[in-house]
């Protein structure tokens, strides 16, 4: 009987990269069957029901499972793959062919549920990795077909015909390694292509972690040094350990070190399942951003991420945004803004570091209301924090508008977001 392959994907669409040391798990004929049964589909592209190994119920969700011994990763062990969905009843996921009379199909679920893949290795070493699974393979090697004539035993043509079912044990590969989709810097700050030393970057891509999600915490911290591993992820940016603050399969996020030099730069994800191809960043001097969250675009615009010195007011129009405190700044107020990437600053607090003392960043920064400067009382890192910088701001003499703009320029270079403040009078 033919070889029939399978590809698995976890609920989405999953690009395939070269890996620079790539870790595969290599399976044999598993101890569990997995059956598809028929649902039709249509234009000739197959759907199928999924029952997938041993299924148990543990009072909140049904976790059903598929093991085998596998080489490969760890010296070898026990590969489990786990579909996990609410509740007890029937399984929700989706065998979807990829293409009309295709074999190879993507995982979906049902409408209104919810569920997640999961592949763990217990290797021979006593260690246990878990990652969601981002790129899995499986072959029925002797499937069991029933209405569908001997030679059409297929998974394609069981999809397109109802009440079919293909049955049997799997093998197939696991690998592991991490993929880098996109780099830019923090999202909230301007989401930037281009980086620079010692801002944030938010790194994207698959097989990112092996932990489901993991911020740092205080226990991570060596005195007032970040940490530059987390949950077993490690990220170098020019061949230097960044600082990782968080983790999750699907993005990580760091400071970049300090003494990068300007122009390409690769950055690195490594984990217990193996070390990236390297993904090329552009590094500038400087690369200034702003806090502007996605929540506070309104219809009007882009609105700064500004609060009052009480620490919960934003500087916004009264009531724009659904549970934040807000209020119009008026001319003569303080104001305070957060941003990063705004470069050096005197005395030196080198990336990684808490900051524990007042500072002043050494370039020239100007912001101004609808055109018009205002002083900047302190324009350096914020203490008790890392890679943020904090700007005190008296609000100008300048005419009351929700929809003042707010620019600012470094060293005589303008920023590049389009920003919005609230002034009353």
């Amino acid at each position: 009987m033919k070889t029939i392959a399978i590809v698995f994907l976890s609920l989405g669409i999953f690009c395939s990269h070269a890996s620079a040391a790539a870790v595969t798990a290599t399976y044999t004929n598993s101890n569990q069957n997995v059956t598809l049964t028929g649902l039709g589909g249509t234009g000739g592209v197959g759907q199928s029901s999924v029952e997938w190994g041993a299924c148990s119920f543990d009072g909140t969700n049904t976790n059903c499972i598929v093991t085998a011994p596998y080489t490969g990763v760890g010296g070898g062990g026990t590969i489990t793959i786990t579909l996990s969905y609410g509740g007890n009843g029937p399984s929700p996921f989706l065998a979807n062919s990829t293409s009309p009379g295709s074999d190879l199909i993507t995982f979906g679920i049902l409408p209104g549920n919810s569920g997640k893949i999961v592949v763990s290795l217990q290797e021979s070493t006593g260690a246990n990795v878990t990652f969601l699974s981002d790129n899995f393979v499986f072959f029925y090697s002797s499937a069991t077909c029933t209405g569908v004539p001997a030679g059409s035993c297929a998974v394609g043509q069981v999809g397109l015909t109802p009440n079919a079912t293909i049955s049997g044990p799997v093998h197939g590969t696991f690998d592991a390694t991490p993929n880098i989709l996109a780099a830019i810097s923090a999202s909230s700050y301007g989401g930037f292509a281009a980086l620079a030393p010692s801002t944030w970057v938010e790194v994207y891509g698959t097989n990112l972690a092996n932990v489901l999600s993991q911020t740092w915490g205080s226990a991570d911290f060596n005195g007032n040094n970040a940490p530059t591993a987390l949950g077993g992820t490690t990220i170098t940016i020019g061949g230097q350990p960044a600082f990782v603050d968080f983790v999750s399969p699907n993005q990580a996020n760091a400071q970049v070190p300090s003494n990068l030099s300007p122009g390409p730069q690769p950055v690195v994800v490594s984990t217990p399942g193996g070390t990236s191809v390297a993904y090329t960043v552009t590094v500038n001097a400087t690369e200034p951003g702003m806090l502007a969250p996605a929540v506070f675009k309104l219809p009007a615009g882009q609105y700064i991420g500004a609060l009052f010195p009480d620490y919960s007011t934003f500087v916004l129009p009264p009531g724009s945004v659904n549970g934040v405190q807000s209020a119009r700044a008026k001319p003569g107020d303080t104001i305070i803004l957060y941003g990063i990437g705004f470069g050096p600053v005197t005395p030196d607090n080198p990336a990684g570091i808490l900051v524990t003392a007042a500072n002043q960043i050494t370039g020239t920064l100007q912001i101004s209301f609808a055109g018009t400067p205002a002083t900047v009382n302190y324009d350096g890192l914020t203490g008790g924090f890392i890679g943020l910088y904090q700007f005190n701001v008296v609000v100008p003499n300048v005419a009351a508008n929700d929809l003042t703009p707010l620019t600012f320029s470094l060293n005589g270079n303008p920023g590049i977001q389009t920003l919005l403040v609230a002034i009353g009078n």
